[in-house]
């Protein structure tokens, strides 16, 4: 059985959950990323802040945060790395997808 590969976050990403989490005045906080059915290419990723976890979760660590994906989310993004980006497009969380075949324009829809 092929061993499944984690997450992680770019130290900028890290950098902007401990803001936000800092902004919020909350305890421990983790960014949760998900994939759901739809967008232009198949798959749309997304993300939010959350501070629980449910037995479907999977935890990985990366540069001090916590990243929370469910098992379904991981089989599509195993190997990805969240980044955050502020440039003329606008600020934002980013996945880079190495097993994506195609992406939109927008930056949140694929396919693998």
């Amino acid at each position: 059985m092929e061993e499944i590969k984690g997450i992680r976050a770019t130290k900028s990403a890290a950098s902007k959950v401990v803001e936000l989490m800092e902004a919020e005045n909350s305890g421990e906080v983790m960014l949760r990323v998900s994939v759901a059915a739809g967008g232009c290419s198949g798959f749309e990723y997304s993300f939010a802040l959350d501070d629980k976890e449910t037995s479907q979760d999977i935890i990985f660590e990366s540069n001090g945060i916590k990243l929370i994906i469910d098992e379904v989310s991981l089989d599509l993004l195993a190997g990805s790395e969240v980044d955050y980006v502020d440039d003329l497009a606008g600020a934002s969380f980013r996945l880079k997808i190495p097993n994506a075949t195609a992406a939109c324009g927008c930056g949140i829809s694929f396919s693998v």
